[in-house]
């Protein structure tokens, strides 16, 4: 996992075999598999609370990596209700947002995961990954 300070542009979003955890699902961590655009490798990633991934709004920031448009347009992530402003302009399902960079473990092209976690209400926790996208 790392983080993205470059300008890159997204080509495709890749398949992700589970993309939805809640509660004890993610005590520990949650760990799912993406399909390389490329080479069609199952990639293994594992996603750790408070330990994983690194703020959206540094994506989107500036248009330093990307613009906030480019993430809507792709549907990378959505415009956060105005009662949850306090997570930042954009988020997925108006949840703290993080991504992390990864790469392909077999042909090494690039990707970078988005997702969400917190508590959606009481009792119910929940990590969301909105997606996995190859980018250049």
């Amino acid at each position: 996992m790392y983080s993205i300070s470059k300008k890159i542009n997204i080509l495709k979003q890749a398949h992700v075999a589970k993309d939805f955890f809640s509660n004890d699902e993610i005590s520990r961590s949650a760990a799912t598999e993406f399909t390389c655009c490329d080479c069609g490798h199952h990639n293994t990633i594992e996603i750790v609370p408070y330990q994983s991934g690194f703020p959206i709004f540094q994506i989107y920031n500036e248009d330093q990596v990307l613009s906030a448009n480019e993430l809507l347009q792709n549907k990378v992530v959505s415009k956060t209700s105005d009662r949850m402003l306090h997570f930042g302009e954009l988020t997925v399902n108006d949840l703290p947002t993080l991504y992390f960079g990864t790469d392909c473990s077999s042909c090494h092209s690039t990707y970078f995961c988005v997702f969400s976690y917190g508590e959606k209400q009481p009792g119910l926790t929940v990590l969301n990954i909105s997606g996995i996208w190859k980018y250049d």
